[in-house]
């Protein structure tokens, strides 16, 4: 279960574990319950997170496309550098705003 803070005009989430296979059910359902429930910009905080396989991709992707669809904003922040350069060559970073960790 990931960390949820809400705040008047935008939710952050925080996975607190690896985005992969294993727990992408999971998350895909918390992310489109919050996307249901809230009409505001969405931020993933992957701070603690060390790695994303293709599966935690495609939720992340599913993720923007949905928010775009109701004229939100997704952003990813806290990203570790090795996934960070995965992000920037698949050129994530031109679709939603990708940060690497400070």
């Amino acid at each position: 279960m990931s960390e949820i803070i809400k705040e008047k005009n935008h939710v952050i989430v925080k996975p607190g574990q690896d985005v992969v296979a294993s727990m992408a059910n999971e998350f895909r359902a918390e992310l489109n319950s919050l996307i249901q429930e809230s009409s505001c910009d969405l931020t993933i905080d992957l701070t603690g997170v060390e790695m994303v396989d293709s599966v935690g991709i495609g939720v992340i992707i599913a993720t923007h496309n949905s928010l775009n669809n109701k004229g939100h904003k997704l952003k990813v922040v806290n990203i570790a550098d090795d996934i960070y350069g995965l992000f920037s060559t698949m050129r994530l970073d031109r679709h939603f705003t990708v940060e690497k960790k400070k």
